[in-house]
């Protein structure tokens, strides 16, 4: 393949996947922003909202960041059957993913009030963001089996080199949470109007306040999983063409079966990890009072939005390292890997000058508290070291997950973890940091050495986690990577 054609086939792969993730931290976005605007809930302010939201958040990370192989391990073992041109195998994969996902969903149903107070138990929030992220919890909930089963059918899709259909569930997924979560908690206000002289009375909905958002999420996810099954079963009938039940328990049985959950093992190692170090953030930062954790939420909000587009290459990354795996061609493999991170590294001097000119402005899309609005500003800092700290690890995950060389990226995350909390837990002892009890705009001045202090180590460990990830990564690639192709 010539360097034009494969730059080509990144761009065909990684702008769907870009246009898609743009639309997910606005999700995000969104769903902080709205309660954030809440004047209907008697007895909570614009801080304790957003904190409960972000703890309710967490609580589904805690649980789904466990089930991430169910993307990433579809995603490189579909394109390495796709690249040796094994359909069977390629359908055999969707369903160990898909049965994996919904068994996976029916414990999480059955055990949610467990999860809800472990959860709970760790993160030392204040009653009032407890109350409301359980709330949150025991709604959205009940889109587990819906969830699960996108994170597999997305991983299928970019293992098959489609990145057009991945890009269409998660648009429909976060088009319908924006719209429904601004509706059903905010409400829908529209006047009376005249059309060719008749008169049609205007409509006034008030919303059901906080759990709105749950429910848009439950409604939205079942709406992406709905369309990923017939984009699926209409795109690719020829794989499945003569299948049947007994082909979907045969897909639990055989030697590649072992491969599947050895290596989706590595992922969920992995995912503990990511799991730790985010949960470890929140849950530090909500001892410092709701003020600190409603800006660590909208901080590390923003700070995603990068690697949500740099994802987008990475995917591209995945999927055409997979398939060079699986045709067991090192020179497009070679190509594919030094294209997609040139282009990530693009985009991060795009971010760059983003954070820089609209990192104010942004801020106001999630709240309109002065409070919160000020103690945010004094973190901008972090949103300009992080795409440059970030790019490479965003991008080498994919390059990985591709190849299927999950056993390094469990080892990275191993390290990066570790220092992660030892950095921060080391730092916090030498600057020997207090509490912090949220309050006015001169509150925050007077506590630089308390929970400021405390959030900018926090961010720093954050970052020092993707330097271990990048280093270690870099001198792993040649011997793990190129070491999938067995004639160099």
């Amino acid at each position: 393949m010539t360097k034009a054609a494969l730059n080509k086939e990144i761009f065909r792969l990684a702008i769907p996947s870009i246009i898609a993730n743009i639309t997910i931290p606005i999700v995000g976005m969104v769903a902080i922003g709205v309660v954030g605007h809440i004047n209907g809930e008697p007895g909570f302010g614009a801080a304790t909202l957003i904190g409960g939201i972000s703890i309710g958040s967490m609580l589904f990370d805690l649980m789904y960041w466990n089930f991430g192989f169910l993307r990433t391990g579809t995603g490189g073992l579909t394109a390495q059957a796709y690249g040796r041109g094994d359909k069977a195998e390629c359908a055999a994969i969707f369903y160990r993913a898909e049965g994996i996902a919904l068994a996976s969903a029916a414990l999480i149903l059955a055990m949610q009030w467990f999860v809800v107070k472990l959860a709970l138990a760790i993160v030392n929030a204040t009653p009032e963001v407890e109350y409301l992220a359980a709330r949150y919890f025991y709604i959205r909930v009940w889109a587990a089996p819906a969830t699960l089963s996108l994170m597999s059918i997305k991983g299928w899709l970019i293992g098959m080199q489609d990145g057009i259909s991945p890009m269409l569930t998660d648009i429909v997924v976060n088009v319908v949470n924006i719209v429904l979560s601004i509706a059903l908690a905010l409400g829908i206000h529209i006047g009376g109007f005249d059309i060719a002289g008749m008169h049609f009375d205007g409509i006034s909905y008030g919303g059901v306040g906080f759990i709105g958002v749950a429910i848009a999420t439950v409604i939205a996810q079942y709406s992406g999983f709905i369309l990923g099954l017939l984009l699926i079963f209409v795109k690719y009938r020829n794989v499945f063409s003569g299948h049947g039940l007994a082909d979907f328990f045969r897909a639990f049985s055989g030697p590649q079966v072992r491969l599947f959950f050895s290596m989706n093992f590595d992922l969920f190692v992995r995912s503990v990890c990511f799991i730790g170090i985010y949960i470890g953030f929140t849950a530090i930062a909500a001892t410092y009072g709701d003020l600190i954790l409603a800006t660590s939420s909208i901080m590390m909000q923003l700070m995603m939005l990068f690697s949500y587009i740099t994802d987008g290459f990475a995917y591209a990354g995945e999927a055409l390292v997979g398939r060079f795996v699986g045709e067991q061609n090192l020179w497009n493999l070679r190509l594919t890997s030094r294209f997609v991170t040139l282009w990530s590294f693009a985009v991060t001097f795009v971010f760059l000058a983003v954070y820089w000119f609209w990192g104010n402005p942004m801020l106001e899309i999630f709240t309109n508290d002065p409070t919160v609005l000020v103690c945010c500003q004094y973190f901008l800092i972090w949103l300009q070291l992080m795409p440059l700290i970030g790019c490479a690890a965003f991008t080498w995950d994919g390059i990985f997950t591709g190849a299927t060389c999950t056993a390094d990226m469990r080892n990275s995350m191993l390290m990066a973890t570790a220092l992660y909390f030892i950095s921060y837990f080391a730092a916090n002892a030498i600057f020997n940091e207090g509490s912090f009890s949220a309050g006015t705009v001169g509150d925050i001045e007077n506590s630089q050495r308390s929970g400021l202090l405390g959030l900018h180590l926090l961010l720093g460990a954050y970052c020092l986690h993707l330097v271990v990830r990048t280093v270690y990564l870099c001198f792993r690639y040649r011997r793990s990577v190129w070491g999938k192709i067995t004639d160099r």
